[in-house]
């Protein structure tokens, strides 16, 4: 997959393509089912995929207090694109200079000149430009008005779930709530987080469960409490463990952290990078009086999560058989 960051980085060899734009956080079965149809307009019409998505999320800029918890970082969106069969993908810087852009700038610079659109997918509530003026409307007249040269349009309408909108919210809601089967349904695979293996303040060891902690590069973390996760990036199967996610209220800890202890695992892990998947919330996260206190209810935590993680891959296992 080719990422492509910026307008100024684009290639003559990038031009002409088909294209859809938008957030695309969790890389949920709605927009799933928008590659699939974009993937097919591509094939039809001798076309690669392009993905045009922003960083930071438009949200993030105009009210960084008010924006929700993201649910993928940019380097797991990359990932979950490319698993998608995205040939392109254009990350768009979105500031003070991108805001500005007026809806007619946007789609002559970006669509028209810059990446050649022949054919341009959209949600049916998609807007876009300064003050967010722009809109389905105006891409199909400025599509057509192109000429040979231009694009057509289509809208992508809401997919649902039942009688519910698949939607970035509503998995948000479900992780909020501890309820990682609806996220998973919603996303169409278990829910997971990324990050790199850094240097904690080491308490973990002093009672008997080390942890590897994960930066998580968000400013919200859309999960909190204690989990049982299976850990992938180890080399084969993945590997069973207990993590918290917060602020470590027992400690004093600031900032949210993700901190995951691996069962009977012992190799040094700073520096690796992790994809830690969560398997079941057992509880939310507290304050104890002692780390005494603390490290037997760990110990409960980690003896749930190895009774729960067994019995799921006993069941996986015997699923397979069939």
């Amino acid at each position: 997959m080719r990422l492509i960051r910026g307008l100024h980085n684009l290639r003559p060899a990038d031009r002409g393509c088909v294209a859809t734009i938008g957030n695309f956080d969790g890389v949920h079965l709605g927009h799933r089912a928008v590659f699939r149809r974009l993937l097919a307009r591509g094939r039809a019409l001798g076309l690669p995929a392009t993905v045009i998505t922003f960083e930071p999320q438009p949200m993030e800029f105009f009210a960084p207090d008010r924006t929700p918890a993201r649910l993928t970082r940019l380097r797991e969106k990359l990932k979950a694109l490319a698993d998608c069969g995205i040939a392109r993908v254009m990350v768009l810087e979105f500031g003070p200079r991108l805001a500005a852009v007026t809806p007619p700038d946007f789609v002559r610079r970006l669509l028209l000149e810059g990446l050649g659109v022949r054919y341009l997918l959209v949600g049916d509530d998609f807007r876009f430009g300064q003050g967010r003026g722009g809109d389905y409307a105006l891409l199909r007249s400025m599509g057509a008005a192109a000429g040979a040269a231009g694009f057509e349009v289509e809208d992508q309408h809401t997919i649902t779930q039942g009688d519910e909108r698949i939607s970035s919210t509503r998995v948000r809601e479900a992780l909020a709530r501890g309820d990682l089967d609806q996220a998973r349904r919603l996303l169409g695979r278990p829910y997971r987080m990324q990050g790199r293996v850094g240097h904690g303040d080491q308490r973990g060891r002093t009672i008997g469960f080390p942890t590897a902690n994960l930066d998580l590069h968000r400013r919200v973390s859309p999960l909190r409490g204690v989990f049982a996760v299976r850990v992938h990036g180890l080399g084969g199967a993945p590997h069973p463990g207990v993590a918290n996610i917060g602020t470590r209220p027992t400690v004093g800890g600031q900032g949210c952290r993700l901190e995951v202890h691996l069962f009977d695992f012992d190799q040094d892990l700073y520096g690796r990078h992790l994809e830690v998947e969560f398997s079941l919330r057992l509880r939310d996260e507290q304050r104890f009086d002692s780390f005494e206190t603390l490290r037997r209810q760990i110990a409960l935590d980690a003896a749930a999560a190895r009774a729960f993680l067994a019995r799921t891959e006993a069941a996986d296992n015997w699923r397979s058989t069939l």
